[in-house]
């Protein structure tokens, strides 16, 4: 690492964060995050940030490339683009990539000496999302640059799902400052949900048009889709995955992990329940639980998602408990899934679910760190990390998603 100028460097990158970036340091022993280059490269980037214990660079030149580097496959990422921050590094190796970055969180924050990280089997890395939120910008819609708020209208979309890129692309949205799209990809439903109000939203006859505003007001909207043979109803503002595809390879390591066929590890007496924590619409619940021969007890914040997780769990042996994880009153368990926000679990919400006495924890993470510090408290709790598995749900960016089993 030799210093060229004042604030361009040459850096040998040597990991990667879990923000996105890349790990460097400078010739004082200084951490330097790298945005744009890869694990392996010899690099030149000027300094855009400085701070007493890192800095941040913008990638100037690569010197020496990584084996997969590639061009980015999108032209829109050349126009500005803010989507996408992962496409310089080819398809077949980001989810390579995401597990070294999981499994250093492991080591780094929850203490595992070894880990073992899997990946799952890829899925599409093009027309995957069948949800999205972007900008509008004088009627159009785009998503905003890297690190800003600007919104960037774009004329295509790689990732996007071809019933959401064709709205996202020749949709009009009137009035409206954000836009967020849903479709379902089995059963062809579309929904554009406009902030503040879709006055003025032109779209095709068919999708279905709902303001935020309308939605204060007490009007319902939503769409339906298809996961594991299970259909769901999912409502305008309630969380769901941000693909079909995604939502089952979720599904099917979930399943695995928690023993579903084959010999689930389930204790007590036969009624005590599955706890679903965090269960959205109720999509672990309506699949993975459906498969055991137990009640469900499914908990979620969202008054949205709850009303959708009643509908969708209509007919099976399941409770749905509008609560916050973290205050309610821990019960006996014989199986635990838990699925929270980037934030994870907590000191307080790991309490509660080690309380139920559940032989056994399935953990899904969206933040590989957020990962390592539930995992740590996990540990602490009297669980013993097995299975970690990366499904790529998000090709071309950063984004993780981790599915962990955890035995007493």
């Amino acid at each position: 690492m030799a210093a060229e100028d004042d604030q361009v460097l040459v850096l040998e990158v040597t990991g990667h964060a879990v923000g996105g970036e890349a790990i460097a340091r400078d010739a004082s022993g200084r951490v330097v995050f790298v945005e744009g280059a890869l694990p392996g490269e010899q690099v030149r980037a000027a300094i855009t940030e400085q701070r007493r214990d890192f800095a941040r660079a913008r990638l100037v030149e690569v010197r020496r490339a990584a084996p997969g580097r590639v061009e980015p496959p999108c032209p829109e990422l050349a126009r500005g683009c803010g989507g996408c921050d992962l496409q310089h590094l080819a398809a077949g190796s980001q989810a390579a990539l995401k597990a070294a970055v999981v499994g250093d969180a492991l080591r780094r924050t929850a203490e595992v000496h070894e880990p073992v990280v899997r990946v799952a089997p890829p899925l599409p890395a093009a027309g995957y999302r069948t949800s999205v939120r972007a900008a509008v910008r004088a009627g159009r819609a785009g998503y905003r640059r890297r690190r800003s708020h600007e919104p960037v209208p774009v004329e295509s979309c790689l990732v996007a799902h071809p019933l959401v890129e064709e709205l996202l692309v020749e949709g009009r949205f009137g009035e409206a400052e954000e836009v967020t799209i849903r479709v379902g990809a089995a059963t062809g439903d579309r929904l554009v949900l406009a902030s503040p109000t879709a006055s003025g939203v032109s779209v095709p006859d068919g999708v279905l048009v709902v303001g935020r505003d309308e939605l204060r007001r007490g009007r319902r909207a939503h769409i339906h889709e298809e996961v594991s043979g299970r259909r769901l109803r999912v409502s305008a503002r309630s969380f769901f995955q941000s693909s079909q595809v995604g939502a089952e390879a979720l599904v099917a390591a979930v399943r695995d992990a928690a023993g579903v066929g084959a010999s689930p590890v389930v204790g007590g007496s036969p009624g005590e329940p599955i706890i679903d924590a965090y269960a959205g619409v109720g999509l672990f619940a309506a699949t993975v639980g459906a498969g055991l021969d137990r009640p469900v007890v499914a908990l979620e914040w969202s008054r949205s998602s709850v009303d959708d997780a009643r509908h969708n769990l209509r007919g099976l042996p399941a409770r749905v408990l509008r609560t916050d994880v973290a205050r309610w009153e821990p019960q006996a368990a014989s199986l635990v899934i838990a699925d929270p926000s980037r934030a994870g679990l907590g000191r307080s919400a790991v309490a509660v679910l080690a309380a139920t006495g559940a032989p056994r924890l399935v953990l899904v993470s969206c933040d590989a760190g957020a990962l390592g510090r539930d995992i740590r408290l996990l540990l602490q709790a009297g669980y013993a990390l097995g299975d970690v598995l990366v499904v790529d749900l998000f090709p071309h960016t950063h984004h993780v998603e981790v599915v962990c089993r955890l035995d007493r």
